[in-house]
């Protein structure tokens, strides 16, 4: 069942979903946006955190300016029993942003995704060498990164 937020509520999320302001006190200058105090939007956002409803409130690091030009989307064949295991070794290295799991095909039966961000020429593949020695697991396919054409987070509210 789909969260009801109220208006109040629609303006904050609206707002703290895009650019943070430069200020010394962003939650502040959002509160007065939506004409608020400062309180209630720590206090929602920190609400939801609790409630599961988001997982984290950060930064999104632009990583190709930040020097990790050099990314690949890795999916892996990654046997039932082994997900959670799998994925906590994945999880847990700095340079994947992203890892997922998802349904198979016939035709494409990869059901685990990682993406990695690199900071040099064959970087991902380095990674992606020491996670198959670390899991065993050697049936991959790496899609090395071209181009960004987009990059944005989502906006639930406007």
């Amino acid at each position: 069942m789909a969260i009801q937020f109220t208006e109040t509520e629609q303006k904050i999320l609206a707002l703290a979903g895009t650019d943070l302001p430069d200020t010394e006190r962003p939650f502040l200058t959002i509160a007065e946006a939506a004409g608020v105090d400062e309180q209630t939007v720590i206090d929602l956002i920190a609400d939801l955190k609790r409630r599961k409803i988001i997982r984290r409130f950060g930064a999104t690091l632009r990583h190709q300016k930040a020097g990790y030009g050099h990314n690949a989307m890795v999916a892996w064949r990654v046997p039932t029993e082994r997900r959670d295991e799998v994925g906590e070794i994945f999880s847990s290295r700095p340079e994947i942003s992203h890892c997922y799991i998802r349904r198979t095909y016939p035709e494409w039966t990869y059901n685990f995704y990682t993406m990695i961000h690199g900071e040099r020429p064959g970087h991902a593949e380095e990674v992606v060498a020491v996670l198959e020695k670390l899991t065993g697991l050697t049936d991959n396919c790496v899609l090395n990164s071209l181009k960004e054409l987009k990059k944005t987070s989502m906006v639930y509210f406007k």
